[in-house]
């Protein structure tokens, strides 16, 4: 609906905002000139990298890139849609936002499904608390659920009487329940659609009910039901969970992805509050998208039993052609007849954590899945991985990630002659080395220049003065810098001392857990320190190779050069070891 307001409309209230203000009023900002600085909101940080210019109508975060207007900053704070953030800031500005009188139409029309929506959620809740609401009350209170968590939900009971819901609205709210199919006309008379069932409101970005689950107390041949799709749910596009787990966490960095509504309300119950459910058998692209729209790591929590794998498989495969360097998918596969509502009850929040936080991660999960019954000693099984991998890896937009995942696909594939030099069996004899197992060769990945600077100080920190130097002429090595000033901190200069440092040290691994995250493979020690010379010092670098090719070329043989120019060439090679 964004088409529907006038551009002139839109930039004359983005002129009307202040931007300071706006975004001062949900975060704190300091002074900094003539403009401002923060912690961002969309990433975890401590270092303030967040800078807002009201003179230039824009924010810019140079730890995570966000940039935006105040729209953008509206849309991402509060989850809100491009028309919802133009309303908020209209209002704020005492503007009205000038539809056209069809989209006006369209927008109080959706208003008033909602609005019905919210009536009918609040109903049900009554219902739950009064007598008719007893046996719903003992189920809840068998499931492990207290009144808060009943309450932060919305949970309700539907009345076993078949127009209980459609009794109590007045005429106005009547038509609207039945176009969204929440009081049903199909026998030619009104009946409530849920009869006898718990209730599990399903809200929008805003808080506002869309449509509703649920959960038969009685011998119901479906076990749950869901609202029919309406002009204001779209069960693909929904995320049961996601406006509580914002509510509870500001600056979501991760989504548990569960299967279903229980699981959500009973992993909030013990304090983990960033599980959300898909509406459907499957996570399809359209749940995928809303998703990622929301964080950049998303964790698949489903049962261990083949269905749950095949649930998995489904996500992967709707994820792969949405995958995109920075973005972060694991998969957590429970034990076989658990779910997380059991299992947490079981183990604790503190086991349930531990488990999220050693899921696996995308790529290791396809190649052990395509992998499953095959033997990569023969050459016969490597080809069949390779006929599985491929079409997979061939759906992925090129990316970092996809060239090291086909990387990996070659390197499982190939067995470098293995089969060759395998232990003898029945007293044949082979000659040559023999190996036991496959041996991994080293991949070479392109990393972010940010990210080859933190790995080189984790080879060798010295470097670190060097790094601070180069991160003050520009503002594309934000997180080596903060790395590189608390090494210097520290007064660290050895790879030993660093690593005990960071494993000892709790303030230590807060700060710098997450410094790795979406790095599949690691370089080879090598590259990474060749590649961070590379950024220091690129002229003497280029000097220093050009020098080596034109005496490495000028004679026929090493023989053939002077003393002098042996021991420049030794020089010159040392300083690339180094």
């Amino acid at each position: 609906m964004s088409g529907l307001i006038p551009q002139r409309f839109v930039e004359d209230l983005l002129d009307r905002v202040d931007l300071a203000e706006l975004i001062g009023s949900r975060i704190t900002l300091k002074k900094a000139g003539a403009n401002y600085k923060a912690c961002c909101p969309f990433h975890d940080e401590k270092t303030p990298s967040f800078n807002v210019r009201p003179d230039k109508g824009f924010y810019h975060c140079f730890g995570c890139g966000a940039h935006g207007d105040a729209i953008s900053f509206v849309r991402e704070f509060e989850g809100l849609g491009f028309t919802e953030a133009v309303e908020e800031l209209a209002k704020r500005a005492g503007l009205e936002v000038p539809y056209d009188q069809s989209a006006r139409q369209e927008i109080q029309q959706a208003r008033t499904l909602t609005d019905a929506l919210d009536y009918a959620s609040r109903f049900y809740q009554s219902a739950l608390r009064g007598p008719q609401g007893e046996f719903a009350r003992d189920y809840l209170r068998q499931r492990g659920l207290d009144d808060n968590i009943i309450q932060l939900y919305q949970l309700g009971y539907a009345p076993a009487t078949g127009t209980a819901l459609f009794d109590a609205c007045n005429r106005d709210l009547q038509g609207p329940l039945l176009e969204t199919g929440t009081v049903s006309d199909k026998y030619g008379r009104p009946r409530d659609l849920f009869r006898n069932r718990v209730m599990f409101p399903i809200r929008n970005s805003r808080g506002k009910t869309v449509a509703f689950g649920g959960r038969t107390l009685g011998d119901d041949k479906a076990k749950y039901i869901n609202s029919p799709e309406s002009d204001v749910f779209h069960k693909s596009r929904e995320i049961y969970g996601l406006y509580e787990a914002k509510q509870a966490i500001r600056q979501l960095d991760k989504l548990l992805v569960v299967e279903g509504y229980m699981d959500v309300i009973a992993l909030a119950q013990h304090d983990i509050h960033f599980a959300v459910a898909t509406l459907g058998t499957a996570t399809n692209q359209d749940s995928l998208t809303a998703l990622l729209r929301q964080v950049r790591h998303l964790v698949f929590c489903f049962d261990g039993d083949q269905a749950g794998f095949r649930a998995a498989d489904r996500a992967l495969e709707n994820a792969l052609e949405l995958m995109a360097d920075g973005m972060h998918l694991q998969f957590l596969m429970l034990p076989d007849g658990e779910d997380p509502d059991t299992l947490i009850r079981k183990e604790g929040p503190e086991a349930f954590q531990k488990r999220i936080e050693g899921a696996t991660p995308l790529s290791r999960y396809l190649f052990d899945r395509q992998s499953e019954g095959l033997d990569l000693q023969l050459p016969e099984h490597r080809g069949e991985l390779r006929a599985r991998a491929e079409p997979l890896l061939n759906k992925m937009p090129k990316s970092t990630l996809r060239d090291a995942m086909w990387h990996e696909m070659l390197r499982l594939c190939s067995g470098r002659n293995d089969w060759q030099n395998r232990r003898p069996q029945n007293g044949q004899k082979r000659f040559g080395e023999r190996r036991d197992r496959i041996q991994e060769e080293r991949i070479d990945v392109r990393l972010s220049k940010d990210s080859t600077l933190c790995l080189a100080l984790l080879e060798a920190p010295d470097m670190a003065s060097d790094v601070v130097e180069l991160a003050r002429q520009s503002r594309q090595f934000g997180q080596a810098k903060r790395f590189a000033d608390w090494i210097l901190e520290r007064q660290i200069r050895d790879r030993r001392k660093l690593v005990r440092t960071l494993a000892t040290d709790k303030q230590a691994r807060e700060r710098f857990y997450h410094l790795f995250d979406g790095i599949e493979h690691i370089p080879s020690r090598e590259s990474t320190l060749a590649g961070a010379r590379e950024l220091l010092s690129p002229n003497q670098e280029a000097a220093r190779k050009q020098r080596l090719m034109s005496l490495l070329s000028a004679k026929r043989s090493l023989a053939d050069l002077t003393p002098e120019e042996r021991q420049e060439l030794k020089a010159l090679s040392e300083r690339a070891e180094d």
